[in-house]
């Protein structure tokens, strides 16, 4: 489901994603395990040479959940608003995962990715 927002950004649309597995963890065993993978976002020129050397890798998915379920590894999510598109590198990561055995899924806002993450947990998407 793609949803258009008018107004709001990524990391506002994943904090709320954030405010919804407060009030869903215990509800959906597993959802502790969802983290974000901070790649993304403006650095100055030496913060980003430093995290390039740790092994910062554009194009990698915004969320991980390390949970295997329906026979999948686990679950990784490109979170977007609005009409944005992953990118060229996104795109690779997210089909080089789902050849690896992992669940893959590109999210427009924080419900869809929700909604994305409850079905994968419940076991209600479909497998490999």
């Amino acid at each position: 489901m793609r949803q258009k927002l008018l107004t709001g950004s990524e990391s506002e649309e994943q904090e709320f994603l954030f405010n919804w597995t407060q009030y869903n963890i215990n509800r959906l065993p597993g959802l502790e395990l969802l983290f974000h993978v901070p790649n993304g976002g403006k650095r100055d020129t030496r913060t980003a040479t430093a995290l390039k050397r740790q092994g910062v890798k554009a194009g990698v998915p915004d969320l991980v959940l390390s949970v295997a379920k329906g026979g999948y590894h686990g679950a990784y999510i490109e979170l977007k608003v609005g009409d944005n598109k992953p990118t060229t590198l996104q795109r690779i990561w997210l089909s080089n995962l789902a050849l690896q055995g992992y669940f893959t899924k590109v999210c427009y806002g924080w419900k869809d990715a929700a909604e994305t993450i409850e079905r994968y947990l419940t076991e209600q998407i479909e497998s490999i």
